[in-house]
This record gives C-alpha cells, sequence and structure tokens, in this order.
C-alpha cells in the first residue's frame, strides 16, 4: 500500500473532510502546491479555488474554496477554509449568474474608489475578493466539465 497523508478540511461549522489520500493539491496564495506524505512543514494562506484530492493518478474529488489557510506537516495537510463545496454540487448558472453580479460590483466599486474616501475603498477590496471568488467558481466548473 501507498504511503499516505492525512487530510482535514474544516469549515467555520464543521470538519467537511477527514481522510488518508495519496495526494492533495492545494490553491496557495503563491500558486497550486501537492502535499505528499514526508512534506516539508509549510503554512500558507489560501486563495479562491479548487483542491483536488488524489487517489493513485486519479482526482477522487474536487472541492472549490473561497480561500482561507492550510498547515502542511509531513504526516498531516490540514485546511482552514472560508467557504467550501464540492464542485459538482455547483450549478452553473447561479455561478454565472453570481459572476456577472460581482462583475458589476467591481465595475461600481471602481468607479467610486479613485475618489472616495477610506469606506468607499474598503467596498472596492470587498468587491475586488467577491469577484475573484465568482471567477475562481466559475473556472472550477469550467474544469469540471472537461474532465
Amino acid at each position: 500500500m501507498a504511503e499516505k497523508v492525512k487530510f482535514e478540511l474544516v469549515s467555520p461549522e464543521k470538519i467537511l473532510l477527514s481522510e488518508a489520500v495519496e495526494m492533495v493539491v492545494i490553491p496557495g496564495a503563491e500558486g497550486n502546491f501537492g502535499v505528499l506524505p514526508g512534506h516539508a512543514p509549510l503554512i500558507s494562506s489560501v486563495r479562491p479555488g479548487t483542491i483536488e484530492v488524489y487517489e493513485g493518478s486519479t482526482i477522487a474529488e474536487r472541492i472549490f474554496i473561497a480561500g482561507g489557510f492550510a498547515e502542511v506537516t509531513p504526516e498531516r495537510c490540514t485546511v482552514l477554509a472560508d467557504e467550501a463545496v464540492t464542485v459538482s454540487s455547483l450549478d452553473r448558472g447561479a455561478v454565472e449568474a453570481e459572476l456577472a453580479a460581482a462583475t458589476t460590483r467591481y465595475g461600481e466599486a471602481l468607479a467610486v474608489a479613485e475618489k472616495g474616501n477610506d469606506t468607499d475603498k474598503l467596498r472596492f477590496k470587498a468587491a475586488e475578493r467577491q469577484l475573484a471568488v465568482a471567477t475562481a467558481k466559475h473556472q472550477a466548473v469550467d474544469a469540471s466539465v472537461r474532465h
């Protein structure tokens, strides 16, 4: 039997996944990184994107996360996610509507923030984050169609 690493995905509400896996790929702040047994210790912020859980050379599960943090040790990978949902449960129409709304909010917030006060700039940052999450979710749905 191949060595495995313990993978835990935790949301604010509950533990979503806790199992031994062969490899997990995480959308880190500086790019995707894979975790295998024996990985060097690491703490990273996680950007909106898709976690891929591998069994053998096959992706066994794809989970969209809106962001969070990952902690890696040689034996374990724990992701604390702001929001997490399986890619297969995402509705394409709802995701496209969310992306359109986020794009509109972003454009409106950008126009105001350029000449606005600190509150306007904070609204822009929130709109920018919403757009990043919606874009990543849309990419996850598109990628699931190709797989």
